[in-house]
């Protein structure tokens, strides 16, 4: 922030980055709920907001209770030879930024543009474990989105699925494919071919 910050700037950057009780100070005078925030998180247990569901079994709907609904389970059609990407985060990532080139939760180290399949659907596809392939995506567009360069890793996913990191396969999701209701990209249900460059 000091290097692009206007000069005139009241911010006290310096302070917040050698101690970051001062940042929970400012976000307790603006953020409701967190007041003495600083204390609170000290606490043995640390610090939650109030949650009525969880706290107190109420529930702040018209009827009191909890609602549940249900939708029909859809499934994506796989022509033959694809399969259904996710894309996922790494044990050091957190969003879109990237702290290490190993993830912990996978057994995954040194590097990041991999993609992880079911060893049976690798042998089907012909794609040997550790060998490079280009990913597409298919969309009803017809746009061709490449995603050049992932490694193949024999990974015990699911049948018929594969998962690879994002933000590397974000060019993979075509941005009108969101969920109906709420308007999330589908970066889990992207249908993949494999390419071998």
């Amino acid at each position: 922030p000091r290097a692009t910050r206007a000069p005139a700037s009241t911010t006290p950057w310096e302070r917040f980055e050698k101690d970051y009780g001062t940042i929970r100070d400012r976000i307790s005078r603006v953020v409701p709920g967190f007041e003495d925030f600083n204390a609170r998180v000290a606490r043995p247990g640390g610090f939650t907001l109030p949650h009525a569901p969880r706290d107190e079994r109420r529930f702040p709907t018209a009827t009191g209770k909890a609602n549940f609904t249900a939708a029909p389970v859809e499934y994506p059609e796989l022509p033959e030879g694809r399969l259904l990407l996710q894309t996922l985060r790494s044990h050091d990532q957190y969003n879109t930024t990237i702290y290490g080139l190993d993830d912990r939760y996978r057994g995954i180290k040194g590097g990041r543009r991999i993609v992880m399949v079911n060893p049976q659907d690798a042998q089907d596809l012909g794609l040997a474990d550790g060998s490079y392939t280009d990913l597409v995506s298919e969309w009803k567009d017809g746009v061709e989105r490449r995603a050049p360069g992932f490694r193949v890793v024999h990974y015990p996913t699911a049948r018929g699925c594969a998962a690879a990191y994002y933000p590397e396969t974000n060019v993979l999701v075509p941005l009108d494919a969101t969920a109906d209701t709420s308007n999330t990209p589908a970066s889990k249900s992207v249908v993949v071919r494999f390419e071998t460059p």
